[in-house]
């Protein structure tokens, strides 16, 4: 190994001139040159030196008061010591010194050349014996910081599934996140009708997350909710997005995402001071990971309330809980800009009425949907998927306005009474209304879990669009 540096402390010039030309240059050493000995430890105090090749006779300090400074300011270097008086009786003092070994003057090149080789592979040893042990040491602190980060999330994922309030649970979720990843700041955004609500916040320099229910535009988060991704953001990539205000110096953005592709929220944790260290791909890992289990404990939570809310609260009000497929019908194509909107209110109840009445001869549970559109849910136990959507189409075909309608199948809960006018509730339905929120006039949206449980192929459907969970399907007559 080439490059280390040597301390040559002699005060005869020519001995110095002769080890750097014939000794450090040839083996590409780096000399540092003293001539007595105070100028030695001026050197060793203020460089890092490999070794020493001391002069036992010098002015001002010699070589032996050299070894017993270095022992006294704890400078730990090799010594080779050189001197025209060798004897056994020196040899045994700069040993017990610590020297490593010792020179005859005059020397050759190849003497000098052999001490110190065998001088720094002791020095060599050392330093790889030192290096391993602080690449085993940063291994192991790495090891046991990972370790602690899985305990963490694995304590947090118990904790924010067992919740069932919102209240509750949306600021347990962002103390989490903040925790994990070691942020400063941070938010949680929920999705309600495409548009981001701020449902948990926490300020840089207030240590009390706090539970808000208000709209509030943030571009890293609506970044996350049209990519559908999590990413990491430096101090340069921030400026080059928000060019003034108060920025922040690190922004990790992940949504919460249920099954494939429905993004239910975002979280997003972000540092303010300058001394703060940028975010890792492991702190993006481990809050993905968070909002995974956090999206789980919202649908929960969500689910939950809704079948609070349609609890028992009369006798003759039952509440069940079935497999259904459930078909959601609006009417569309009518100007609302009418000279008489009373008779044209009336004529759209009427048509609802005709259809809740035909539905409900067929076995369907209605609920009604906003004032021109319902939802119907037919059992599975008593129909199939191709006779729903034979329904479906026959009622395309016999109507005079134009409707758009969606087809999901899932588990709900149903409240109602003999009139099979119910109220439905959980994650089958708040499915089927985010299918219909992207339906268009005179199409129908049926979900693949839909199709999968009938023969495709006796259908006329014509795939017009797609999205990540659903088809856009039109029936063609």
């Amino acid at each position: 190994m080439a490059g280390e540096r040597i301390l040559i402390c002699d005060d005869g010039r020519e001995n110095r001139e002769f080890i750097i030309e014939y000794i450090m240059q040839p083996n590409q050493f780096e000399p540092l040159v003293a001539r007595n000995g105070l100028e030695a430890m001026e050197i060793l105090r203020q460089q890092s030196v490999d070794l020493v090749l001391l002069d036992l006779q010098m002015p001002k300090m010699g070589g032996l008061e050299v070894l017993d400074a270095m022992k006294a300011e704890e400078i730990d270097v090799p010594v080779v010591l050189m001197t025209f008086h060798g004897s056994e009786e020196i040899a045994v003092e700069v040993y017990r010194k610590g020297v490593r070994d010792y020179v005859k003057k005059p020397f050759s090149v190849e003497e000098m050349t052999e001490v110190i080789t065998r001088a720094l592979s002791e020095v060599r040893l050392r330093r790889e014996k030192e290096a391993l042990t602080e690449r085993l040491l940063a291994a192991n602190s790495e090891m046991n910081q990972r370790i602690r980060e899985l305990n963490m999330l694995y304590q947090v994922g118990k904790s924010v599934t067992s919740l069932t309030k919102l209240d509750d649970l949306l600021p347990r979720i962002l103390r989490a996140a903040v925790d994990i990843t070691g942020s400063e700041a941070g938010s949680l955004f929920l999705v309600q009708n495409d548009t981001l609500i701020a449902r948990a916040i926490k300020s840089p320099q207030d240590p009390q997350i706090y539970a808000v229910n208000q709209p509030q535009k943030n571009r890293f988060a609506q970044k996350a909710l049209e990519t559908g991704r999590p990413f990491v953001l430096s101090r340069a990539e921030i400026d080059a997005i928000v060019a003034d205000g108060d920025r922040p110096y690190a922004v990790l953005v992940t949504p919460m995402v249920i099954g494939q592709s429905r993004i239910i929220g975002v979280l997003l944790v972000s540092n303010y001071s300058t001394e703060s260290r940028p975010f890792r791909k492991q702190d993006a890992a481990m809050l993905s990971a968070l909002s995974d289990y956090a999206a789980i404990a919202i649908e929960n939570a969500t689910n939950f309330a809704e079948l609070s809310r349609y609890r028992l609260s009369a006798s003759n009000i039952t509440a069940d809980r079935i497999d259904a497929i459930l078909v959601s019908l609006q009417l569309t194509g009518y100007d609302i800009n009418v000279a008489d909107p009373t008779a044209l209110l009336n004529a759209l109840t009427q048509r609802i009425e005709n259809l809740m009445k035909t539905l409900q001869a067929k076995g369907a549970l209605i609920q009604p949907l906003l004032s021109d559109g319902l939802i119907a849910a037919f059992n599975m136990e008593s129909t199939n998927v191709m006779q729903i959507l034979e329904i479906v189409q026959q009622l395309k075909e016999v109507s005079d306005v134009p409707y758009r309608m969606a087809v999901h199948t899932g588990t709900i809960v149903v409240r109602g009474d003999s009139l099979r006018m119910v109220e439905m509730a959980g994650a089958a339905l708040n499915e089927l209304l985010h299918m219909h929120q992207h339906t268009q006039p005179n199409h129908i949206i049926v979900s693949n879990a839909t199709l999968q449980k009938t023969d495709v192929s006796l259908l006329q459907l014509e795939v017009i669009k797609h999205l990540p969970a659903h088809r856009f399907l039109n029936i063609i007559k």
